[in-house]
């Protein structure tokens, strides 16, 4: 009687312990699913190039589909002015006329707004492609969540930049000096939406760059200048009328979130993670793909 209750509490716990393992196997094969998905990978050229043209594309089509909200743009670069005001930083006037002064200076600012923008993130892009390709993605990812969260502040907060509001004495620089300096000037103004200043993505991007050059760079010289181009695109979006310092500070703002993002899903910082990926396999995607081509076939 008592070996035969022996022997079934035996059996009984020898068969309760496999369900028991079994059971706890399955968060830590979900965190190694996740692990495999998080990790970073060799990106490859011919996919970075299309998410690259893809999302911009976007980015333009839905940003010049916000609807343009004139009446509620001016209301609140007015707001903005009078807000800049009361905090004693309403200096943009100032800078405006008197870098306007210097023909040659303010031409070259005109075109400095228009190109550096897309060239030096470019740029910046490429070299992390090929001499940082272990923290390429989280650093992508970080100007993608950037670019992202700033539509929203396109929609909800429509603003003309200070060259259109009513009243006051900005000058145009573009028009002034009738050189291609904004796709929200002249005889380009159509293509863009002219009420989306806030926040400002030349900041954002170039502030994106910056950071990321000093951090990875090991140049003394490269980090400097990693740190002076934000800078200099501060003074330019200034000069140029085309922003406000309180857009540059919307700019930063989307641009923290961004490395949030990227922070949440890599576990690190971009330049905390490794310069090169480790060997990890094909993406799960990837072999998602595969399989499923496989039992096709």
């Amino acid at each position: 009687m008592g070996e035969s209750s022996v022997n079934t509490l035996e059996t009984r716990t020898d068969t309760s312990s496999p369900a028991t393992s079994g059971t706890g196997t399955r968060p830590a094969d979900r965190r190694a699913a996740l692990d495999r998905l998080r990790a970073p990978r060799r990106p490859r050229i011919w996919f970075e190039v299309l998410l690259i043209a893809v999302s911009y594309w976007t980015y333009s089509l839905i940003r010049n589909s916000v609807p343009e909200q004139k009446a509620a743009a001016m209301r609140n670069a007015d707001w903005l002015w009078d807000v800049e005001h009361s905090l004693g930083i309403a200096v943009e006037q100032s800078v405006n006329h008197t870098v306007n002064s210097v023909t040659w200076l303010i031409v070259g600012m005109n075109y400095y707004y228009a190109t550096l923008h897309f060239i030096v993130t470019i740029g910046v892009l490429v070299w992390l492609y090929r001499r940082h390709p272990g923290r390429y993605a989280a650093t992508r990812l970080v100007l993608f969540a950037t670019t992202g969260v700033a539509l929203v502040g396109y929609y909800l907060f429509p603003l003309a930049p200070p060259r259109l509001m009513n009243g006051q004495d900005f000058i145009d620089t573009v028009l002034v000096h009738h050189t291609w300096g904004s796709m929200a000037s002249g005889n380009l103004k159509n293509m863009s939406n002219q009420y989306a200043a806030m926040p400002s993505m030349h900041i954002g991007w170039s502030l994106w760059c910056g950071l990321t050059v000093f951090a990875v760079a090991a140049a003394p010289w490269a980090r400097i200048l990693g740190l002076l181009y934000p800078a200099a695109t501060l003074v330019v979006i200034v000069a140029t009328a085309n922003h406000f310092w309180l857009d540059a500070a919307g700019g930063m703002l989307c641009l923290a979130f961004g490395y949030a993002v990227s922070r949440a899903w890599y576990g690190a910082l971009p330049h905390h993670l490794p310069r090169h990926p480790r060997d990890t396999g094909p993406h799960p995607a990837t072999a998602l793909l595969t399989r499923a081509r496989t039992r096709r076939a």
